[in-house]
Parts: structure tokens; sequence; C-alpha cells
């Protein structure tokens, strides 16, 4: 079963408390995993920061939904029950809540309207509207961010062979290979065929070393290619390699590489641009937005 919306959890959430005891956070995912019958994968799905559990986050919202409704309240820290109005609410047998049925309570439509006022976020009343505000905003960043991989990669085929090879360098010193930069470019620096190859230091202190291949394409790179590349390194006596792209691999190639004894490592372009993301290499920030949350510890009083 898929990981239900935030609205979903909410009627379960609210019939789980119904009983008025006292529960945490922890209780109630354990008792919603099971009724909704999520598999491991699913509970440990993270959202794309990768800092929460999506379940954990959805759960968390309608939690906080319904205590804006004053169906729920915080006891205290950390743990939570149904109030008068909730066990009202669940007498009346409803068959669903969502947002639009939580606007009869006043509580409700004042929190709805404060944040329509202060952020670009989906009206709650929208039926389409499924995404708790944490997971709206990451795919707001993550389409943002896709559009900004793909200009870099449209930006770099229209590069010359030399600054591609200054490109490579420039990420691969970054991401903590190559020593120094003028080690890495020394070790480098031989252009052709549109693309570089050379060996590196995989630490400064040159223990190892990793054999390049970068090739500056538009179309896929097949498993003959990836194969010459195996070869190469056999001849150097290398066991691990690099192989980078501006295109693609075929599934051929990536079938290839998985099963020889050499280690190879196959960047494609779309990960070649998510890597110079990552690494700030040939990007700037434009913005930058701070997330933050309740600080529990802070108001406990001894």
């Amino acid at each position: 079963m898929a990981i239900p919306d935030y609205e979903s959890i909410m009627l379960p959430l609210l019939r789980f408390a119904g009983d008025g005891k006292e529960h945490s956070a922890k209780e109630a995912a354990q008792a919603l995993a099971v009724e909704f019958a999520l598999s491991e994968s699913e509970l440990k799905q993270l959202l794309p920061s990768g800092r929460q559990t999506t379940f954990g986050n959805r759960i968390g919202w309608a939690g906080t939904y319904l205590k804006k409704a004053g169906l729920l309240q915080s006891s205290r820290r950390g743990i939570f029950q149904i109030t008068a109005r909730g066990l009202q609410l669940l007498a009346e047998k409803p068959i669903q809540l969502n947002s639009a049925s939580l606007h009869r309570f006043p509580g409700f439509v004042e929190f709805i309207e404060a944040r329509k006022g202060k952020a670009a976020i989906p009206s709650d009343d929208d039926p389409i509207n499924r995404e708790t505000p944490e997971e709206v905003i990451e795919a707001a960043y993550q389409r943002i961010r896709q559009d900004l991989a793909s200009e870099l990669l449209q930006t770099i085929k229209n590069c010359s062979a030399t600054f591609f090879e200054r490109l490579v360098v420039d990420l691969i010193v970054k991401m903590g290979y190559g020593g120094t930069r003028k080690d890495a470019g020394e070790a480098i620096g031989k252009s052709g065929d549109e693309g570089i190859d050379g060996i590196i230091k995989e630490d400064r202190l040159g223990l190892d070393i990793v054999y390049i291949q970068a090739k500056r394409w538009d179309s896929q790179v097949g498993r003959p290619e990836v194969q010459k590349f195996a070869g190469a390194l056999q001849g150097q006596r290398a066991k691990k390699g690099i192989f980078l792209t501006t295109s693609a691999f075929t599934k051929e190639a990536r079938d290839y590489v998985s099963r020889i004894e050499s280690k190879i490592v196959l960047i494609d372009g779309d990960l070649l641009a998510q890597l110079m993301i990552d690494f700030n290499i040939g990007v700037a920030a434009v913005a930058s937005y701070e997330l933050k949350r309740i600080d529990s510890d802070y108001f406990t009083e001894e």
C-alpha cells in the first residue's frame, strides 16, 4: 500500500486517540503503520532532504491540523490526547476527515487563513492538494534543481574540450580527489576526441590512483567504449576508474561494469550536473531558506 497523505491519516489518528489516554507520536506511528499495512521500505522512505521520514512527517501534520481544529491537544511535551470536541466528533461517526471538513472549527480556519497570508503554499481546502508544507517546499526545490541541472548540462555541451577538461579537474578536486588542483591538472592534462584521459590520486598521499576517461558526447556511450576503458585499466594495472560523459550510458554498458572485477564508476550527464550543483561548480547561490521547528528541550522545565 502507498504511504497515505496527511488528510487520509487524520481520521485514523483521531480514532487512535479515541481511548482518551495520552499517547506519543511513536505509539501513533506504530499503530497507524499496521492499520495502513505499510512495508518496511515505505516506513523508511525519507523526504528529499533526508532529514525525516515521509510517513512521520505526514502524521505530524495530520496531528497539527487536528490540534488547530481543537480535536487533539498536547498534554505535555511529545504527548497528545483527544479533547472533548474530538470525542464529540468521533461520536458523529464521520466517514472521513480532511481540510475541508475541518473548516467548521474556527481555530482551524484562523490557522489556514494565517498560512495563506504568509506563504505561497497551495490552499489546504483544495482537494487536489495532499502534500504537507515540507513536501510542497521540497518538491518545488527539486523542480528548480532539475531545471538548473538541465541548463547546466546544455551549457557544458556548448563549451570547448579544453574548458570541459578544466571543469572535470575542478569537480574531482572539489570532491576530495586528485590532491591539489595543480597535481590533478598535471595528471590529467591530455585532451583529445572532445574528452580527457588521465590518472589522478585517490587521496592526497597518492596511496592509490584512479584512471579517468571523459567524453563530451551527445550520443549514448555503449558497452564497446566502456570495455575499451576497462582494458586500459588492466594495461595500467589499475583497478579503479571513472568514466564521465555528457550524454548517457546504455543498459549494456551498465550491466558490463557490474560484472567485471575492476571498479568503474559511470557518471552520465545528469549525475555530472547534479554533482556540480552539490559541490558548487559552475553555479552560484541566489537564495537560502532555513526551516526551523520547536526546540522541545528548551521548554522543558526542571
